[in-house]
């Protein structure tokens, strides 16, 4: 959706992706194997598992980083304003599901569906 809306390019669930200068080349995992998708930048891509290998914190740097002091912040600190930005005018409830109905054979349900409802 934010690609339609910024009318941009967008290559999905990337398993490798390499930027050549303006352009964009996306690895992606199909149902048959792999497929490659050029893309010009700037462009929106979504990412697979399979793109970053994790890192883990080691024990030392954990220790170190339980020491190191927190800072918090407020919204004002950073210059945002918290205020309700939508206006609920009406909620009103689905309305309720009608029952429905047992046939006894196939050629009655056929008979329902064609004569009916006219699906078929």
């Amino acid at each position: 959706m934010l690609a339609g809306l910024l009318n941009w390019p967008q290559a999905t669930f990337a398993s490798k992706v390499d930027i050549n200068g303006r352009a964009l080349e996306v690895v992606r995992e199909v149902d048959g194997g792999l497929e490659t998708v050029s893309a010009a930048l700037p462009a929106i891509v979504t990412t697979d598992l399979r793109l970053n290998e994790p890192r883990y914190a080691s024990l030392p740097n954990i220790m170190k980083a339980k020491k190191k002091p927190l800072q918090t912040l407020t919204p004002a600190d950073l210059g945002v304003e918290i205020r309700t930005r939508l206006q609920t005018l009406k909620v009103v409830e689905p309305p309720k599901r009608q029952g429905g109905r047992v046939v006894a054979s196939v050629d009655e349900l056929l008979d329902k569906l064609r004569n009916e409802a006219k699906v078929l």
